[in-house]
């Protein structure tokens, strides 16, 4: 339930803190007082779009605040599933700055402007005049049959099921897709495959051959300097290998005397050693190393294939080369398959298509027995609505393929006339009609879910005198029902029947003009209904007659 409402800097309201009580409560003033400004307000906090044109001019931003008691509803669920604290008082806040932006709190709790209206639709509906379009809508017919039902859980099992069967039919069309585009492609496909299989790539191949090449094309420069390395070490003038002999033999000499002598002979014997290895190296290399012209043009011709497949693939090396076979094998191998996967998934559809006919035709029968509870209702509650020859029939079609909501078509189908044809509501009803019908809907809904709170803007347009005190006992019988009900009005029936009625007024001052509302006393009650009935000026007949309403309310 709505208790209170704070809007700070939006339209022509500066600054504006109301308290509201529950049960059936009236709103009055005059054209362009500022009903409507207020209602902008409380839209933006079920998610509308806001407009920076409604901040107050020389002001950065605006705020709406409302507070709900929701100790009676059962909420948790949704504070639970968005992590937002649970209390039995709840805090909708939004705030829209002069630079475009806006934010939304719940409970002091930043949030996205869809979680907002989510919970705000579950805490208000205000009903304005062009929600009186939806009567045409099948959305909105459906709902009302699914409200009246109470079949959230075949609903949702009938969901759940139809997402599956609409996930394979995706994957099924894009695996038809995918196999039509592979079969012709299969040629080109297999033509690049073949031409990489045959040439049988290894992973470092590359890195080998272009060594080897490198090597046989110097071959001659390799071997010379091979061949003068082992003659500077092993020659028998002046080679290394012999200087470094006749110096060890020179330290052994000298161990018996000098001791030191005994450590550099033992360094000069590795050294030897060592350098003799090196030389009887080289000198096998130098026997290996030969200008093989054969070789090298074996080399450069698979090289030459290589870096020809490379190019054509815009790759760099043979492990991307040989990626790109695996992946043409594959495609190869998806093309042999895919006809098998294609019945698979058809099998699989099939079967998921008829689990949603079969949960479709639960939802039909729940709805079916609905429909009948709705037509009854609605003609109860249009007859003393001064339509006594109503007809109401509520016509349920199938949809050529099921949709998220299920398998049905709705249409209210609508006649006030004894001998009228039924027909859709707009295409017969007149404005005033429209309003009676629309509320007997709202009423019918408040019955079967417990929604909070209310707001009826005007919805008594185009009706007066005998209806008007009907629509106003509706109105009150719903806020006798455990349902807060706020109802902007022009009619002096309607605003008579409130527990509580509030004014919206509009003051000027040197600077600006400034919107405000306020709870009336008794006896500003008498004289704002009288004044509905005379107008301006206030006459004792009219103060007689508003206190006649009041007291008949």
């Amino acid at each position: 339930m709505l208790r209170s409402l704070y809007i700070q800097n939006y339209a022509l309201i500066e600054k504006l803190d109301i308290a509201f009580e529950g049960g059936f409560s009236v709103i009055t003033g005059e054209t362009g007082a500022g009903k409507s400004i207020i209602l902008g307000a409380m839209g933006l906090l079920l998610g509308q779009r806001a407009d920076v044109k409604a901040i107050r001019v020389g002001v950065s931003k605006c705020i709406i605040e409302a507070r709900f008691d929701i100790s009676s509803y059962d909420m948790q669920s949704f504070f639970d599933e968005n992590e937002l604290e649970y209390e039995g008082e709840c805090i909708l806040r939004r705030e829209v700055y002069a630079s475009g932006k806006s934010r939304a709190f719940i409970n002091d709790t930043p949030v996205s402007l869809g979680q907002m209206k989510e919970l705000g639709e579950q805490l208000i509906d205000i009903h304005s005049q062009h929600q009186n379009l939806l009567l045409n809508k099948e959305g909105f017919q459906l709902n009302v049959l699914d409200l009246l039902a109470h079949d959230d859980a075949d609903l949702q099992a009938y969901q759940t099921v139809y997402r599956e069967w609409r996930q394979a039919e995706r994957d099924l069309e894009a695996l038809i897709a995918m196999a039509e585009k592979n079969r012709s492609d299969e040629d080109y496909l297999r033509f690049q495959w073949e031409q990489l299989e045959e040439a049988q790539l290894t992973s470092g191949e590359q890195e080998e051959l272009e060594q080897e090449a490198e090597m046989l094309s110097h071959a001659e420069d390799i071997k010379a300097g091979l061949y003068r390395a082992g003659q500077l070490l092993s020659a028998d003038e002046g080679g290394v290998l012999g200087a470094l002999k006749e110096c060890q033999n020179s330290l052994q000499v000298l161990r018996t005397m000098y001791v030191p002598a005994g450590e550099l002979t033992e360094r000069m014997e590795a050294l030897y050693i060592e350098l003799k290895d090196i030389s009887r190296e080289i000198a096998d290399r130098e026997e290996t190393v030969e200008f093989n012209p054969t070789r090298l043009d074996e080399v450069n011709e698979r090289l030459n294939l290589i870096y020809t497949l490379e190019q054509k693939h815009h790759v760099d090396t043979v492990d991307e080369l040989l990626a790109l076979e695996r992946e043409y094998a594959s495609k190869l191998s998806a093309i042999t398959s895919s006809d098998e996967d294609i019945e698979r998934l058809k099998i699989r559809s099939a079967a998921l298509l008829e689990e949603v006919k079969k949960q479709a035709a639960v939802l039909t029968e729940a709805r079916r027995q609905a429909a009948l509870e709705v037509e009854r209702q609605m003609a109860s509650r249009l007859i003393p609505l001064g339509m006594p020859n109503v007809r109401f029939q509520v016509e349920m079609g199938v949809r050529k393929e099921p949709g998220i909501h299920g398998a049905d078509t709705v249409s209210f189908l609508f006649s006030a006339n004894k001998n009228g044809t039924l027909q859709s509501i707009s295409s017969v009803a007149s404005g005033g009609e429209i309003a009676r019908v629309m509320l007997s809907v709202k009423a019918m809904i408040a019955g079967a879910v417990k929604l909070p709170t209310i707001v009826f803007d005007e919805i008594d347009t185009g009706v007066s005198g005998e209806i008007a005190d009907r629509m106003a006992d509706i109105m009150q019988e719903m806020g006798d029902s455990d349902l807060q009900v706020i109802s902007i009005t022009h009619l002096p029936q309607i605003a008579a029947r409130g527990r509580v009625h509030y004014k919206v007024y509009k003051q000027d001052n040197e600077q600006e003009t400034n919107s405000h509302i306020r709870r009336l006393t008794e006896e500003e009650r008498v004289e704002e209904i009288a004044h509905m009935l005379s107008g301006a000026t206030l006459t004792e007949a009219a103060l007689n007659n508003a206190r006649a309403l009041l007291g008949h309310s």
